[in-house]
Parts: structure tokens; sequence; C-alpha cells
């Protein structure tokens, strides 16, 4: 069965996030001011074959784990979804 994964990848709060300062600022700049906190992340979706969605889940936090985030400075965190018309 072919499960479908959405995963985000954040900067832990207590590391610095340059790009997400100039967003920020550009925001500011241009008179979005309501806006307190930017932080840029990175957004991954795949297609994972697997026989349950627990299973799906171990596979895509393998992915994160060993290649999709960087443990000491990201954290992650994942979906995962059943096929349209199947509930797990």
């Amino acid at each position: 069965m072919t499960y479908h994964a959405t995963i985000s990848v954040t900067l832990r709060p207590s590391i610095l996030d340059p790009e997400g300062k100039a967003v920020h600022q550009a925001l500011q700049n241009l008179g979005q001011t309501s806006i307190a906190n930017v932080r840029v992340g990175k957004r991954f979706e795949m297609d994972i074959e697997a026989d349950t969605e627990s299973e799906a889940y171990r596979i895509a936090e393998t992915a994160c784990e060993n290649v999709l985030a960087n443990p000491v400075m990201e954290n992650y965190a994942i979906e995962v979804e059943a096929p349209a018309g199947i509930s797990a």
C-alpha cells in the first residue's frame, strides 16, 4: 500500500535563523508589521510503499534521521496519510 508522508524540518529554537530574520525584515518593510517572528524551514513530501501506517512512519523517520534533518540543529515533524478511502 502507498502512504503519503509530509515532513517539516525546522531549526531548533536555540539556533539562530538569519534567513528567517531576513524574511521577517522584508515583510516589515512591506508593511506587514503584525508579524512578530519568522522561522524558515524545509518541507518534504514522499510516497512510501509499506504494509501499515506505522511502518510508513518508521521509514519516513529513518529518512529524517539519516538524510533529511541534521539532528544537532534541526527538529522534524512527520505526518503520514493512508491512501484515500482507506482508514488506518
